[in-house]
């Protein structure tokens, strides 16, 4: 009768419950990558704590929070530069929803005692994000 059908329906959404929380353990939910290809180290400020980066580097958070956290990157100058600049994005916001992966990539010119350090910043959220892309303006 009608009880069987419950339980039956109960122990299909357990299954699937329980497949999801397999198949999730697996793959990290949002993550942010920290490659430093630049010459100097960098130190990330993000959510009240300091990462550092050493050059040459790979720093990966896994399974950080949804939400919007904003990011700073302190510099350090490698030996034998004489002043320094900052290019591209070295704060801003980091924006996660499931699944996001962030991955950051410093790189550095250093040129006649000058030494320039960029950050590019990528996310698998951007393309999928109407706000961002309407698609009818």
């Amino acid at each position: 009768g009608r009880s069987d059908m419950k339980h039956i329906l109960i122990s299909i959404s357990l299954i699937i419950l329980l497949l999801t929380l397999v198949s999730c353990s697996d793959d990290p939910i949002n993550s942010i990558t920290f490659q430093n290809n630049a010459a100097g180290d960098v130190i990330v400020s993000f959510r009240g704590e300091s990462i550092a980066v050493p050059s040459g580097q790979v720093i990966q958070l896994t399974e950080v929070d949804k939400g919007e956290f904003e990011y700073e990157t302190i510099y350090s100058i490698p030996a034998g530069a004489t002043s320094a600049a900052a290019e591209g994005e070295m704060s801003g916001t980091f924006e996660l929803i499931a699944g996001a992966k962030i991955l950051v990539v410093y790189t550095s010119v250093l040129a006649e005692g000058s030494y320039t350090i960029y950050a590019s910043v990528t996310s698998s959220v951007d393309v999928n994000w109407e706000e961002r892309n309407p698609i009818n303006p």
